[in-house]
């Protein structure tokens, strides 16, 4: 029996209720993003956790989620594309200030780095999250992503979109924090087959070589297809080989 945990509180951050739910009980911390319109126990619902269960029961890994609070007002329709722009500044913050420390706290270590992962939208934020704070973040699985948000713009493009998008910021990123994420892996996992676009994942690559980052880009071809399926098997396939 997989060991679990419901924690939650108000951020004022993104003022709503949140939650913070963690499977197993020891090993490399693993803040694994919902899809867009997912909560924090969408992985277990869709067999994620259950995928990765040989690697809990071993103490390899914990993994940790959270509700898509950005990505449900991305695709609802019903706000404006500066507000939801500012929602996800707002999203990484609290990753960052309330997320993150929460999930070092529990694994009783300041200091502990932590894996970010995600399929779909939740690849974009695995991504944006190490890009943004590579001081926490070690290694970004981002499998069937797509990275550009700005198709939910109808063409306003805004500050707090710029700085929330990867693909756009990442050409005039410089300094320390380039140098801390030269250290850092960015993995893209893509299927070939249904609703899957390989060339989302290529895309942000080539930024990301452009600027020194270490990347890399593996095609499962065409029989796998935008779907859980998929996800089930590419989520233990690289946590086994990098938590």
């Amino acid at each position: 029996m997989i060991e679990k945990e419901v924690t939650r509180w108000y951020s004022s951050r993104v003022e709503q209720e949140v939650q913070l739910v963690r499977w197993g009980h020891y090993g490399t911390p693993v803040l694994l993003f919902p899809t867009a319109g997912g909560d924090a126990e969408e992985i277990e619902r869709f067999h994620l956790i259950r995928a990765v269960e040989p690697l809990l029961e071993g103490g390899r890994i914990k993994i940790y989620s959270i509700d898509s609070v950005a990505g449900r007002a991305w695709i609802s329709g019903k706000h404006s594309p500066e507000y939801c722009s500012k929602l996800q500044n707002l999203f990484d913050s609290y990753i960052y200030q309330e997320v993150t420390p929460a999930i070092r706290s529990d694994c009783q270590s300041g200091e502990i780095e932590i894996i970010a992962a995600g399929a779909s939208i939740g690849a974009f934020n695995a991504v944006a999250t190490v890009c943004r704070h590579p001081d926490a973040y070690k290694l970004a699985l981002a499998m069937s992503g797509t990275f550009d948000l700005s198709k939910f713009l109808a063409g306003r493009f805004n500050p707090d979109f710029y700085f929330s998008s990867p693909i756009h910021y990442l050409p005039g990123l410089e300094g320390e924090m380039l140098e801390l994420l030269r250290t850092r892996l960015i993995l893209f996992a893509t299927g070939e087959g249904d609703y899957e676009d390989i060339g989302e994942s290529w895309r942000i690559a080539n930024v990301l070589g452009s600027k020194g980052i270490p990347n890399r880009v593996d095609s499962w071809g065409g029989d796998y297809h935008h779907d859980w399926n998929t996800w089930r098997e590419m989520l233990p396939h690289y946590l086994d080989k990098y938590a």
